[in-house]
């Protein structure tokens, strides 16, 4: 189910930025789907919230793959946007994600350490142990976190932001994502979405020059909710 702008969930804005709880299916910016992507919606909210005339600026500063849902952070000014993407470039950010797997990894713990190869017709990344040609380092934390009857919740730190990196990882230790086909996991979720969620997102403010962090609530389906109860 992807956002309007009437039903956008806003986790925090101000004059420079705008965060939002990414729905899983929302893409974040245009494709060849030509599906109204997030961008375009967050830009309507402002508009009929602050009663712009013309049009609105909305820097975008990275990207959730379609089927992920979590926080997605906007520029509002050029200033912020450029700052933001250095930042984002320079790793200066701290994001932590939650994703359920069938399969437990074989440490409780661990850092993984892989060489991406991205497949741009396929649109997937390979991981390989070992640098192949045209590779990408990717480096990851996990952690179980929860048991759950048939499933594993564990929180990731990305330290580096590769294309689809948590899933091609965890699709190398044997853990693809609940619902993501694409990775090796044996059957898709009932809404095209993934068990993927960006839960947190840190970071200094781009002009304030504080410590900001958001925080995406995890979508309101049975198995997500359940990693919430004790």
């Amino acid at each position: 189910m992807s956002s309007t702008s009437e039903n956008l969930q806003v986790l925090y804005e101000d004059n420079h930025l705008i965060a939002v709880n990414k729905r899983p299916g929302d893409i974040v910016q245009g494709d060849k789907t030509g599906d109204k992507p997030l961008s375009e919606i967050v830009k309507s909210y402002l508009k009929t919230k602050h009663n712009k005339p013309g049009n609105v600026y909305l820097g975008v500063v990275h990207r959730l793959d379609r089927p992920t849902s979590g926080v997605i952070l906007f520029a509002k000014t050029s200033k912020a946007l450029s700052r933001l993407n250095k930042a984002f470039a320079a790793h200066d950010t701290d994001k932590i994600y939650w994703a359920l797997v069938k399969n437990k990894p074989e440490n409780p713990s661990a850092k993984l350490i892989h060489y991406l190869k991205r497949n741009p017709k396929q649109n997937k990344s390979y991981a390989h142990i070992k640098p192949v040609e045209n590779s990408k380092k990717a480096i990851l934390n996990y952690n179980i976190i929860k048991n759950l009857d048939n499933y594993f919740l564990l929180e990731i730190k990305l330290e580096t932001g590769r294309h689809h990196q948590i899933r091609s990882q965890l699709s190398a230790i044997g853990c693809p994502i609940k619902g993501d086909l694409k990775y090796g996991f044996d059957r898709s979720n009932k809404d095209a979405s993934i068990h993927l969620h960006a839960k947190t997102l840190r970071l200094i403010h781009p002009v304030r020059k504080e410590s900001i962090t958001f925080e995406a609530d995890l979508p309101k389906e049975n198995l997500w909710q359940s990693c919430l109860k004790n």
